[in-house]
């Protein structure tokens, strides 16, 4: 018996990697959606909308495949990092992360088009990084080495970013690079998937 088609709605290389761990044939579509939040949105519902709305997207697109969507957000004291882009950005993101809790809110959407109509199945997965107090130097030496430029947060965990941390708090350590593959293996095998 085989595996129902599955598409991943994303544009993430990390993504991309941590799918291909479950030893399954996907397709990638990039979604290209509007990430910007609404007024007054709170990161938690702007991931889950996101995810959801990269999902539906692509299965608009790819009618009778399964689709996973997914959204992060790094949220510091209530603000939302984004991915800094530039090293002098990413330097500062960091700066202000030391010593510092972040958390990092990670939605999935995972949209089965062989039954049109059907709720998504969704997940929120969060995880929580404490920084630990980083000089400027280092955090300069760091930028330079890891290159974290397309991270939400400034930082690459599965890189030299792990360096930063005194604490990982987190049910599952692949949520905090962009899809947490623990939930993602139940739901697929929920919807048919043979993983093993």
């Amino acid at each position: 018996m085989s595996n129902p088609e599955l598409v991943m709605a994303s544009g993430s290389p990390y993504r991309r990697q941590l799918l291909d761990r479950l030893g399954l044939d996907f397709a990638v579509d990039v979604p290209q959606v509007d990430e910007r939040p609404l007024a007054g949105e709170d990161p938690a519902a702007l991931v889950t909308r996101l995810a959801q709305l990269k999902a539906r997207t692509v299965a608009a697109r790819r009618p009778g495949t399964v689709v996973i969507g997914s959204d992060q957000v790094a949220v510091r004291d209530r603000e939302v990092l984004g991915k800094p882009g530039i090293e002098t950005a990413a330097v500062e993101q960091l700066r202000r992360s030391s010593g510092q809790p972040v958390e990092f809110l990670t939605a999935v959407a995972i949209i089965d088009g062989r039954s049109p109509g059907a709720e998504p199945l969704l997940h929120m997965d969060v995880t929580r990084v404490q920084f630990r107090v980083l000089e400027t130097a280092e955090i300069e030496r760091y930028v330079s080495r890891d290159k974290p430029l397309d991270c939400a947060g400034g930082f690459r965990c599965e890189g030299l970013g792990i360096a930063l941390f005194e604490r990982i708090d987190s049910q599952d350590p692949t949520g905090l690079i962009g899809l947490p593959l623990i939930w993602v293996s139940a739901a697929l095998r929920q919807l048919g998937f043979d993983l093993l």
